[in-house]
């Protein structure tokens, strides 16, 4: 299992056009102490989400708050979705690519 790190800037940037796509009201902090784990669900590139490096130990999926649609750079349809948790601090960044194959690249945005 791989452990907790700091997100890639590409990811904090996915992140940051998801919240800003969603109604959540979400501290200006929300990066600091950010760690993040890839999940194992063979999709790809999906995350666990650890804001201030809270343990994901006894949370719960709450809901999704925001999508994002991209083209990867060899042409495949991607959908990039951000969940908060029963609490509403983020949760996962599900990257779902329509091939079922890893991303190439991170949207330039």
């Amino acid at each position: 299992m791989e452990l907790n790190r700091k997100p890639t800037l590409q990811e904090e940037r996915l992140i940051e056009i998801l919240l800003r796509r969603s109604s959540l009201e979400i501290s200006e902090d929300w990066k600091e102490g950010l760690l993040v784990r890839p999940m194992d669900n063979g999709m790809g590139d999906s995350l666990y989400l650890f804001p201030k490096g809270k343990d994901i130990t006894g949370r719960n999926f709450g809901k999704r708050i925001s999508d994002f649609q991209f083209t990867d750079a060899d042409g495949v349809e991607v959908i990039a979705s951000l969940h908060i948790d029963s609490d509403g601090d983020l949760f996962e960044l599900d990257i779902w690519k329509t091939d079922h194959g890893k991303l190439v690249e991170f949207p330039n945005i």
